[in-house]
């Protein structure tokens, strides 16, 4: 393993999404993208009884691919292709947005009481930002059990296993588990930057603890990763190929130019190129004003 690996710790801040509180951790200040990957919200652990505990209405994305990765509960996907998905956990909910796709998110009637999960965007390399719209249920992902723990591969490769998830650029997202008083070696690849996620536990990397709520980036150049948990711990990893430039990022949205962003806007709300979600019962998404200073890179 490269010796003395530098550590970048991001905090991450508290929003709402569909009355759902979550802690948002990517793009961070100071940090906006690790490889592909330019968006990370953590929700729950939530037990809830008869209320709906997500309900995300109809909305647009384009130039991304949302991954959904569930750790406790039940969310049903539909979108405006007309599919329909329940996810749980250890199954992968990946839509691919390209030109435009609507989606909706929400809590089953027949579900678990309880909620627990990550959502993650991927932005979409130039030459396939424009691709027709796809969504992929993944009901089985490979899982490597290692002396220490297990490790699920969401996307991409890691310890001879191949993640099924459609992929447009190198990537790489697992979903480690660590068990207590243990330590486990994750090989790593030179060439893409990484990043940690606790998702619960107590775990150190080479000897410096993980804090939860924040973004843990430790770029490239690393062979291996070694995590050591004082408890029965997940952490999730993210990482891949640095994008050569920066998107542009507003909104729901992914793209290369303001112009890409507000016309986007304008295709929404004058219900052109994103389609309808028919299966949801209610108003969909209204768009907020969209104001330059908050375009971001």
């Amino acid at each position: 393993m490269t010796q003395g690996p530098t550590l970048e710790s991001y905090a991450a801040r508290t929003t709402e999404v569909g009355g759902l509180g979550i802690v948002r951790a990517l793009p961070a200040r100071g940090r906006r993208m690790v490889g592909p990957w330019c968006f990370l919200d953590r929700y729950g652990p939530l037990n809830f009884t008869s209320e709906k505990a997500m309900d995300v209405a109809p909305h647009p994305h384009m130039g991304l691919q949302t991954v959904s990765w569930l750790l406790d509960g039940e969310i049903v996907h539909n979108d405006s292709l007309g599919c329909e998905a329940l996810v749980q956990p250890g199954q992968l909910n990946l839509m691919t947005a390209g030109k435009g796709i609507a989606h909706s998110e929400e809590t089953p009637k027949g579900n678990s009481g309880r909620l627990n999960g990550v959502q993650l965007w991927v932005a979409l390399p130039e030459e396939h930002q424009h691709t027709d719209p796809l969504f992929d249920h993944y009901a089985l992902l490979p899982e490597v059990e290692l002396p220490a723990g297990k490790v699920t591969i969401i996307a991409g490769d890691m310890l001879g296993q191949h993640s099924p998830a459609r992929i447009f650029s190198g990537i790489i997202g697992a979903e480690i588990s660590i068990r207590g008083d243990d330590k486990i070696a994750i090989p790593l690849s030179r060439d893409f930057e990484h990043a940690f996620f606790v998702l619960d536990g107590d775990v150190a990397f080479c000897a410096e603890p993980l804090q939860q709520a924040m973004l843990h980036y430790i770029g490239n150049g690393h062979d291996e990763a070694e995590l050591r948990a004082n408890e029965d711990s997940r952490v999730l990893l993210i990482g891949g190929e640095a994008f050569e430039r920066p998107v542009l990022m507003w909104w729901n949205f992914v793209g290369r130019t303001h112009d890409e962003l507000a016309q986007g806007r304008e295709d929404w709300e004058q219900h052109r190129r994103f389609g309808e979600v028919n299966a949801y019962r209610g108003p969909r998404t209204t768009a907020p004003e969209m104001l330059s200073m908050f375009l971001s890179s």
